[in-house]
């Protein structure tokens, strides 16, 4: 009976997503020294970020616009976490998946495409935030951030985090499609990284930007997938920002991945592989 059980659970799409996300765990824990290299290097990043704002702010008398140098700590180590988190198939991988008929397999496959894609990169996470743990603690040792974290910014995080990478995802396979009709989609990724950089809250927190561009930030998707979560636990949201901020990130999550469907629809019926 439980035998049978276990089977029915592990059937139809939520089948595929723990067998998936399992592969990818055990991928992942077979390559941990290459893990570890990339998770490094993807936190370069926020240090930099985070020993340049803290000089700063302790050469201006111990903040900037009143962030301290402890809130720069903080906003840049949840910054690490949210950088891996957000970590998702690129649209330079589309060039290779059609260029190399990658893609053909995949199509005959019974479930689509993005379910694949979602499965393994949320199973690296589990991974990814492991590794990340003791990156954190030393990080926390040297730069002392300033955190205030009550129960419900720690379960609005959990979620939000989770919102941020299912956007981000969304995005980035729409900006990917867009190889159906060209060959390369480097240009327009360039175009996305930088409005992404200047208005998510990645590159400094959004507080410090001129008003327009923190008006501009609060239409877009970007803040989304970066400033919101951080905040959530670096800052002092109240109550009523959490929950917000959560309401709009499930409207990101749908209308991207309505619009996704509606243009792989579309996208797909170019689709001719090139082989090697």
């Amino acid at each position: 009976m439980t035998v049978s059980a276990g089977r029915r659970r592990l059937t139809g799409l939520p089948g595929v997503y723990a067998v998936t996300m399992r592969t990818a765990v055990q991928i992942q824990f077979q390559y941990r020294a290459a893990n570890y290299a990339y998770l490094l290097g993807m936190i370069a990043e926020p240090v930099i970020y985070l020993v340049v704002w803290s000089t700063v702010a302790r050469s201006q008398g111990g903040d900037v616009d009143g962030i301290t140098a402890g809130e720069f700590a903080a906003y840049y180590i949840v910054w690490t976490l949210v950088r891996n988190m957000n970590i998702v198939f690129t649209p330079y991988g589309w060039e290779e998946r059609i260029r190399r008929g990658v893609l053909s397999g995949m199509l005959v496959r019974p479930v689509h495409p993005i379910h694949y894609d979602i499965a393994f990169f949320a199973g690296w996470k589990f991974v990814a935030i492991l590794l990340w743990l003791p990156i954190a603690a030393v990080l926390t040792l040297i730069f002392r951030p300033t955190f205030d974290v009550n129960l419900l910014e720690a379960a609005v995080f959990l979620v939000a985090i989770w919102g941020a990478f299912l956007i981000r995802t969304m995005l980035l396979w729409l900006l990917g499609m867009v190889t159906f009709w060209t060959t390369r989609v480097s240009a327009l990724y360039d175009l996305y990284f930088t409005a992404e950089l200047l208005l998510s809250g990645r590159l400094l927190p959004l507080a410090l930007m001129p008003a327009w561009a923190g008006t501009l930030a609060d239409v877009l998707p970007f803040k989304y997938t970066f400033g919101y979560p951080i905040e959530v636990l670096a800052t002092d949201l109240s109550t009523a920002e959490l929950l917000t901020g959560l309401l709009i990130q499930a409207g990101w999550v749908l209308a991207s991945t309505a619009l996704m469907a509606l243009v792989w629809r579309v996208a797909v019926r170019r689709y001719s592989a090139v082989g090697n």
